[in-house]
């Protein structure tokens, strides 16, 4: 360097780098003399030697070398050095060696302390930006508290904590909502991207999993593992159907989950906008399931399609891998003034519990169901 001032403030910027940041030593060397290479070829170098930088990590001293391979005959004067020339040097050359040559420019020391300076900064910047990634990238999947910042035609831009600045596309922005500066959100973290100008958080309040981290948070039993989230659907900002188990035989996972006068589950409908959610008990078997998942219609019978569970080949020409498929399907009757609850608002409720079931459901009610097609076991009796 030009002075013993600028080498000692390098040498105590790769300390505090190393300390405070995490940053080793040496990396900030690597970089610095590849650096230093390059702006030596690029200001003194006219024939594109093969050069190198070496520093002194205790006193900042550097030097830079070209590097000749030693040959018995000399072709390429800027790559070779003849092994008699070397020898001049050392006698311990031989034909194949790397022959290291000083050519460390007088007035090398401004150049070099105004690179130092700039690797230093970059490195900095590099570090923080690897904070922040992996901060946010260790979040993913995860609820995250921010502020909306600005829009525009694509995204909504959402600020989080750390000066990090998230975007929420327009299909994972919630329809019964509008979004104003300065609002504070709650939104679940679905990608986290490397980028040159730093991490790009992307995030989300339609994503199914935001419903599961919302329950895991209001309902104490499903963080300890006693009760499971089984399944989740949502048509965001409408409806949503989630399906729940419990480990213990003395714990309802249903009311569990509403809660007192239905206290947990008016928190997080609160949370959505008044999105209405049905929480159903998931079963093992899959005509409870579906009957369960068609909550609040009453079931008179589930009967299941005659190739339920066949395999069949994909005939489709849009899918390339032409992977087999399980067709399931199934009729579920339900009493006549049941139907349009069953089939709900738009087929509102039936598309959202075959989402959850897995099985396509076909409602009929119960003055068209043939009697052949079940048989007077699969209805359930009416109370008295």
């Amino acid at each position: 360097m030009s002075t013993k001032k600028q080498k000692a403030e390098l040498l105590g910027a790769m300390d505090v780098l190393e300390k405070e940041k995490g940053i080793k030593k040496d990396v900030i060397i690597n970089a610095l003399t590849d650096a230093l290479a390059n702006a030596y070829q690029k200001n003194y170098d006219d024939n594109n030697a093969n050069v190198e930088v070496k520093i002194d990590e205790n006193t900042g001293d550097f030097k830079v070398f070209a590097t000749k391979k030693v040959v018995d005959e000399v072709t390429n004067p800027i790559e070779q050095i003849s092994l008699r020339d070397a020898m001049h040097v050392s006698h311990g050359y031989e034909i194949g060696d790397d022959f290291k040559e000083e050519v460390t420019p007088k007035d090398f020391g401004r150049i070099a302390a105004q690179t130092a300076k700039n690797v230093v900064l970059q490195q900095l910047r590099e570090e923080e930006r690897r904070i922040v990634y992996e901060k946010y990238n260790r979040l993913k999947d995860d609820l995250v508290d921010g502020e909306v910042a600005r829009e525009d035609n694509r995204y909504i831009y959402i600020n989080l904590n750390g000066g990090v600045e998230a975007a929420m596309n327009k299909h994972d922005q919630m329809p019964n909502e509008h979004y104003r500066t300065h609002d504070h959100v709650q939104v679940y973290v679905t990608r986290v991207l490397k980028d040159t100008k730093g991490p790009q958080v992307f995030v989300s309040r339609t994503a199914p999993d935001l419903l599961k981290r919302l329950f895991e948070k209001e309902v104490p039993e499903i963080s300890q593992g006693i009760v499971e989230i089984k399944g989740i659907v949502r048509e965001a900002g409408d409806r949503a159907k989630v399906a729940v188990f419990s480990r213990d035989s003395n714990v309802d996972p249903v009311g569990t989950c509403v809660g007192p006068r239905g206290s947990r589950v008016q928190t997080i409908v609160n949370q959505l906008g008044g999105e209405n959610i049905d929480i159903v008990k998931y079963e093992e078997e899959p005509e409870d399931f579906i009957r369960n998942a068609l909550n609040p219609a009453e079931v008179k019978a589930v009967i299941f399609d005659a190739n339920n569970g066949e395999v069949e080949a994909n005939q489709s020409n849009d899918d390339d891998e032409n992977e087999p498929r399980v067709h399931r399907g199934c009729t579920v009757v339900v009493p006549d003034d049941q139907l349009s609850l069953a089939i709900g608002k738009r087929g509102q409720n039936v598309r959202l519990a075959a989402q959850l079931t897995g099985y396509k459901i076909d409602i009929k009610p119960l003055s068209e169901a043939d009697d052949d097609s079940f048989d007077s076991d699969d209805v359930e009796e009416d109370e008295d």
